[in-house]
Formats: C-alpha cells, structure tokens, sequence
C-alpha cells in the first residue's frame, strides 16, 4: 500500500497566522465598513480570496481607500514612508507585519547607524524587500539588493560591509553571497535574519525529498518561500510538482509510486493541504 508523508512543518508559519488571525478580527469587528488589504495579505490566491468573503478587498490602487476606511499592512511590511501617507488620508492602519520581518528593519538601521554599506539578500521586486529599503532610505544608509551571484562584481573592494537576508531567502544562497563577500570586502558583518520557519520547510524538503517516489509542493505561484522549496526539491527528486490546489494534480504524475511526499510553503492554509492530501490518496487507490 503507497505511503503519503506530509513534511512535519508544511503549511502557515507563525507570521502568516498572524496576519490572517488580525484580518478575521477586524472583519469580525469593523463588519459592514469598508476593509483593504495592502496588496493581498499573504502570498496564497485561494486564502486572499476566502478573506474576500471576508469583506477584506485587496486594494490594487491607493486611490481605493477613502477617509474611514480601514487599511490592513500585509505581513511583509510597507515603508515607513508609505505608512505616513496612508496615515495623512485618514485611513485607520492595522499592522499585520510579521514580526520576523520587523528585524530585519531593526536589523538594517543598526547596521547604518553602524556605519555599513547594507547587502540585502532577496528578491529585488519582493514586496518585503520593498519595505526593507524604504526603512534603510529612512535610515539615511546606502545598500543594494544581491538578487543572483552576478549582482556581487560591483561590491568587491569595499570597506566595510553589513549583510541582512529576506525572511524567505535560501539558506545556502545566503552562504554563497556571505562567502564570496567575505573574500572580498576590508570588514564584514553578518546578521542572519531569515525566518525560523523557513529554514525548518526548507530542511523538511532535504530530508524528505531524496526518500519519496514523488514530491508536492502546494502553495501560491506568487510565493517566493513556496518556489525556492520546489527549487530544492526539484534538485534532489526529478519527479517534484509545484502546485496551488488539489485540482491541479495528474494521475501519470503517481504511476508506481510507493511513496509521495507533500509540503507546502508558509502561507499555505490547513485546508489547501489536506484537500492535496486526499487527492493524492485518492489517485494513489
């Protein structure tokens, strides 16, 4: 009989609990008036659009909320000078950024106040690298993001340099990028801010995949922690699949399968994963 192993921290972490837990409780409160999310409030389209049910809109331009209105900051942070301009409209902020990311903004002043050139590891379009960038403008401080290797050439000969991750980043890209600057640069500081939870999804996925005949990987195609999963996945298990719901899973992808695996990003709700996991036993039967 073929065996489902589902990752033992698949699914929320505690920052997108968080954030969904403070959207339930303000739509429970403010019920009736008009509530926006800032961008959808996690990376998950099957959550933001339950949230939707909600009565929690995702705003698409600044010009959607009105005086009154309650606006909701995603957990991936806005910066601090966009938070003044939703404040100066009027609108009444609800703060749903995950502490975690909250660091890594403590995190980048320090290094300023410090004296450092800041390296962000992360993805330049990123709404948290976003969000982290306005707080080192904010800060007065000067960095880059370090997206891929070739974004270190302009670095090399620097004097002192202090180095941050997104919440979400790649364990081992982080140590390629600290490797490689440490060669290079007079004085390197290092400051480890990715999140708990990521770091325990993406060791799941290194245990798991190698040992399964097949690996899921649920979670939004807009989620940057969900596709570096798939990313490791895919290296150690040729047969690995990134989807977003149960719907999307083919019978040819199981045939003589013993085992499947199953994992899944942080902002994947309970719910999407055990829809997965009971199609996954169903094509199994």
């Amino acid at each position: 009989m073929a065996e489902i192993i589902v990752a033992p921290h698949a699914g929320f972490c505690f920052g997108v609990r968080r954030a969904i837990a403070l959207a339930e409780k303000v739509s429970a409160e403010e019920g009736g008036k008009r509530i926006w999310s800032m961008g959808p409030l996690i990376h998950n389209p099957q959550e933001v659009q339950r949230l939707r049910g909600l009565g929690i809109e995702v705003m698409t331009s600044e010009e959607d909320a009105k005086e009154g209105d309650t606006v909701i900051i995603r957990s991936h942070g806005i910066p601090p000078q966009k938070e003044r301009e939703l404040l100066q409209k009027g609108l009444k902020l609800v703060d749903a950024t995950c502490p975690y990311v909250k660091a890594v903004h403590q995190a980048v002043e320090k290094l300023v106040q410090e004296g450092y050139f800041v390296v962000l590891v992360g993805e330049k379009d990123h709404p948290e690298v976003i969000g982290t960038l306005g707080y080192l403008q904010e800060a007065g401080g000067t960095g880059v993001v370090v997206e891929k290797k070739e974004d270190l050439e302009r670095l090399k000969n620097l004097e002192r340099v202090g180095v941050v991750a997104q919440t979400t980043q790649s364990e081992q890209f982080f140590k390629e990028v600290v490797g490689e600057l440490a060669l290079w640069v007079k004085e390197l500081k290092v400051i480890n801010t990715i999140c708990n939870a990521t770091s325990e999804r993406q060791e799941d996925v290194y245990e798991l995949a190698g040992k399964v005949d097949v690996m899921i990987i649920v979670g939004g195609k807009n989620s940057g922690n969900t596709r570096r999963l798939y990313q490791i996945s895919s290296s150690l298990n040729p047969r690995s699949y990134h989807i977003e719901t149960a719907e999307e899973l083919k019978p040819e992808w199981f045939v003589g399968a013993q085992r499947v695996g199953i994992t899944a990003g942080a902002s994947t709700p309970d719910w999407i994963i055990q829809q997965v996991k009971s199609k996954v036993q169903e094509l199994l039967s």
